[in-house]
C-alpha cells in the first residue's frame, strides 16, 4: 500500500516536471469548468427574477415631476386628495397611474385673426374673438387675453370635478358670458369711450366667477380687453360726428379768437380815451389855475411891460403905428410902415 502510495506520487511529480518544461518553466492554470447541467429549481428561480425585471422595466414604476408641475395618483381609478409634488414618486404598475398635470402660466387669446381654436405655444391658446350684440343688436367683436394658472393645492379636486380640459369647462365659457353681459349694456358707438369702464367690468366679473367657483380650480393673474371691432356702418356713423365735432371746436376756436381780437381793440380804444379825458382835464385844471392866477394887480403889471416894449420899439422905428384895442380884450397891433408888416404882441392893454 505505501509502495502505490509513493509511485502515484511520484509519476505526479514527473508528470508536474514534464508539463512545466514544455511551458517555459512555468505552470499555466487550465480554466475553470462550468456545470450548465443545473437541475430544475434553479432554473426556474432565475426565470422568475428574469421575469420580474422585464415587467418592471416596461411597467416604469416611477414619475418625475419637475417644477411647475403637480402629480395626480389614481389607485384603481380613484385620484388621491393630495397633489404630488415635484420630485420622484414610485407608483404600484397597473394598479396605480400617475397623471401629471401643468400648473404653469396659461394665457387664452381672443382674436378675430383666428376661425377655429388654435395653440400658438407652450401655454398658449387661440380661440376666435367674442361675438357680442350690444344695446340696440348691432354685432360687435371683442379681442381679450385672459391669464391664469391651475391652483396647485387643489389640482387633484380640480381634475376630478372638471377633468383634464378643465380651461374648456370653467374659463372659456366664463369669460365668454362676462362679456356679453357688460358689453350688452352700453351702445356700440359709447364702446370705445367707456373703454376702460368696460375692461375693468371684464375683469372683475371673471376673476370673482373663476376664483370663487366650486374648489377654486384657477387663479386668474388678469385679464386685458386689447380691441373692439365696430360694425362698419358704426365705424361711419362715429367717423362723422368725429369730423363735425372738429368743425365746431374750430368755429368755436374762431369765435374764441375774435372775441380777444375786439376786446383787445376795445381795450385799447379804451385806453386812448382815458388818456384824452386825462389830458383834457389836465388842460382844463391848468386853464383854471391861470385863469385863478390873473389878478388885476398881475394884469396891470403885464400892460406895463408890453407898453415898455412898443416904448423901445418907436425909438428904432419912429413911422410904426400902433394900435391900441380898448379894454385890453385883443392884443395890441403894431404896423411896421417901412416893412409892412403886421406884428402882434401878445399882450392886452387899454
Amino acid at each position: 500500500m505505501a509502495t502505490d502510495m509513493n509511485d502515484y506520487f511520484n509519476k505526479k511529480k514527473n508528470e508536474e516536471k514534464k508539463s512545466a518544461g514544455n511551458n517555459g518553466g512555468f505552470n499555466t492554470p487550465k480554466p475553470p469548468k462550468f456545470d450548465f447541467n443545473m437541475n430544475p429549481q434553479k432554473t426556474g428561480f432565475f426565470w422568475l427574477i428574469g421575469g420580474i425585471l422585464l415587467i418592471l422595466l416596461l411597467a416604469k414604476p416611477f414619475v418625475i415631476i419637475t417644477e411647475g408641475e403637480r402629480g395626480i395618483l389614481s389607485t384603481n381609478g380613484k385620484y388621491e386628495d393630495q397633489a404630488l409634488m415635484p420630485g420622484l414618486h414610485f407608483m404600484i404598475p397597473l394598479i396605480q397611474r400617475i397623471y401629471i398635470v401643468d400648473t404653469k402660466m396659461h394665457i387664452i387669446n381672443y382674436t378675430a385673426k383666428v376661425d377655429t381654436v388654435a395653440t400658438a405655444g407652450d401655454g398658449i391658446i387661440l380661440k376666435p374673438a367674442i361675438t357680442v350684440l350690444d344695446k340696440r343688436g348691432l354685432p360687435v367683436a371683442i379681442d381679450i387675453t385672459v391669464q391664469y394658472r391651475m391652483n396647485a393645492q387643489l389640482a387633484s379636486q380640480t381634475v376630478s370635478n372638471w377633468g383634464f380640459n378643465w380651461e374648456d369647462k370653467v374659463i372659456d365659457p366664463v369669460a365668454r358670458d362676462v362679456v356679453r353681459n357688460v358689453v350688452g349694456q352700453y351702445e356700440a358707438e359709447s364702446l370705445p369711450i367707456m373703454r376702460n369702464a368696460i375692461a375693468q367690468k371684464i375683469e372683475s366679473g371673471i376673476r370673482s366667477v373663476v376664483e370663487h367657483g366650486k374648489n377654486s380650480p384657477a387663479a386668474l393673474e388678469s385679464v386685458q380687453l386689447r380691441e373692439i371691432t365696430l360694425p362698419q356702418k358704426v365705424k361711419d356713423q362715429i367717423e362723422r360726428v368725429q369730423v363735425a365735432k372738429q368743425e365746431v371746436e374750430k368755429a368755436q376756436q374762431d369765435v374764441e379768437r375774435a372775441k380777444q381780437e375786439a376786446f383787445k381793440k376795445a381795450t385799447e380804444a379804451q385806453g386812448i380815451a382815458n388818456s384824452i379825458t386825462i389830458q383834457a382835464e389836465a388842460q382844463a385844471k391848468a386853464n383854471h389855475l391861470i385863469g385863478a392866477s390873473l389878478t388885476p394887480g398881475l394884469l396891470k403889471l403885464e400892460q406895463i411891460q408890453v407898453q415898455g416894449k412898443f416904448n423901445e420899439a418907436l425909438k428904432e422905428n419912429k413911422d410904426a403905428k400902433i394900435f391900441l384895442t380898448p379894454g385890453g380884450s385883443t392884443p395890441n397891433i403894431w404896423l411896421d410902415t417901412k416893412s409892412g408888416d403886421n406884428q402882434k404882441i401878445s399882450s392886452t392893454g387899454k
